[in-house]
């Protein structure tokens, strides 16, 4: 066995929760202590406006990104300047993932409960949302498409983007970027990056033409989930993203070389990314810890790869029988769940918790980053338990709307009035009473 990557025996182990977080535990990640160091950012963004975001960007990332807000003519020079093949992936990515939020946009629907008395429900868009796109190791025009995508397609009407200044690009945003905004039709597109980008959206800054946003979505460092948790009540957040990770169930029918390059290719995002690989079969471990061993040595992003698989966050792990690992992915509830095994469909409707599941051997993680059609912003750090992708729904909210008639409301307002007053509320039975005297 290589030591690459550490190995994990639970093939004598009887699977439970407590265990799995225990033996698999992810990177550690102070999210309590970085909100304390980005705290006297929000005051100083607050009252110090786009000067302390310039500022900000010097002193952090030795650049200076003004304007901050990305003009209309660099926004068509970088379309223009898009290199004709990467353009064509691009747009064949937006129509894959818009023909996706299109047809799980909810459906609406009426109730009549009695005669003249009807309760309604609609899906409304949130009026205005800003879109974090990082970058830092890596430039992410798919996180661009994934953000505004669905958002598009939830009609909301005003987005804008915050992505942060680039040293390769004299501290403006990296080009492609702003060329698949402009691919996208937004226009609102600022220079900022971090922490900060969270904040600007959360109070705006008014003389660059950032207003207050209602929601926040987008992945990005610990730095920018300390924000998110921070303004959480200020602001609507999609979810306090952490590191990207991958879970590959495979048994013995599995190519060992694909299993070995689904695990680098989520590991070369962050030193902090979690590759996990479940199997019953140790012959097959094992022919992958060969596999991994030989990929990573002709990978362009080695060290940040050898970071990642070297982590606590990261194993091969062996189980008695892949019931048993279906069961460490449950209990696990990972953001990537790949499953490349003889009984595929049998396994992933064993699991609840996952992010975003991927069958079969043709079905590679990196395609769902990507042109799969699915979103790529999914939740991580076991919160697939309770939480689910960005989406149509992410940027939706389901209101009620409430119809009654004067003889629907007289059949129940004895009703109502003898449960506001056992409540001691009699004012509530008042308002139903005044309406028959």
């Amino acid at each position: 066995m290589s030591n690459l990557i550490r190995f994990l025996d639970l093939s004598n182990s009887e699977i439970s929760p407590d265990q799995i977080l225990q033996d698999i535990p992810r990177a550690s990640l102070d999210l309590d202590s970085a909100v304390e160091i980005i705290r006297p950012l929000v005051e100083k963004i607050r009252s110090g406006g786009s000067n302390a975001i310039k500022a900000i960007a010097k002193d952090i990332d030795g650049i200076d990104i003004d304007p901050i807000r990305v003009s209309e003519a660099e926004l068509k020079n970088a379309l223009a300047n898009l290199d004709p093949n990467l353009r064509s992936s691009l747009e064949i990515a937006i129509e894959r993932v818009r023909k996706v939020a299109i047809q799980s946009l909810p459906k609406g629907f009426s109730t009549e409960l009695a005669p003249g008395a009807s309760v309604s429900q609609r899906y409304q868009p949130v009026d205005s949302v800003g879109l974090y796109v990082p970058g830092g190791k890596a430039v992410y025009p798919s996180s661009v498409i994934m953000n505004v995508v669905p958002a598009l397609a939830a009609g909301v009407k005003k987005i804008a983007i915050a992505t942060p200044g680039q040293a390769a690009f004299g501290g403006r945003p990296n080009p492609t970027v702003l060329a698949t905004a402009e691919l996208l039709g937004v226009r609102d597109v600022f220079t900022i990056g971090g922490p900060a980008a969270v904040i600007a959206f959360a109070y705006g800054v008014p003389e660059i033409g950032l207003e207050p946003v209602n929601l926040v979505t987008g992945p990005g460092n610990v730095y920018v989930a300390a924000a998110k948790r921070m303004l959480r009540g200020v602001i609507a957040i999609d979810s306090e993203a952490g590191p990207t990770e991958i879970m590959v169930l495979a048994d013995d029918s599995a190519n060992p070389g694909y299993v070995a390059a689904d695990l680098i290719s989520q590991a070369e995002h962050d030193e902090l990314a979690a590759a996990v690989l479940v199997s019953d079969s140790k012959e097959f471990i094992d022919k992958v810890a060969v596999e991994l061993a030989k990929q990573v040595e002709a990978a362009p992003n080695k060290s940040r790869i050898l970071e990642a698989l070297k982590g606590q966050q990261s194993a091969l792990v062996l189980v008695r029988d892949m019931h048993s690992a279906a069961r460490v992915a449950d209990f696990y509830a990972t953001e990537h769940l790949s499953i490349q095994t003889r009984q595929n469909s049998q396994l992933a409707s064993q699991i609840s918790n996952a992010g975003a599941i991927f069958l079969g051997s043709f079905s590679p993680v990196s395609l769902g980053d990507y042109l799969a059609g699915s979103n790529h912003v999914l939740p991580t750090g076991g919160q697939a338990r309770f939480g689910s992708g960005l989406g149509v729904h992410t940027f939706l909210r389901p209101q009620q709307v409430v119809e009654y008639s004067e003889t629907a409301l007289s059949e129940v307002s004895t009703n109502v009035v003898a449960i506001a007053d056992s409540e001691g509320l009699e004012a509530h039975g008042e308002a139903i009473k005044i309406r028959f005297q």
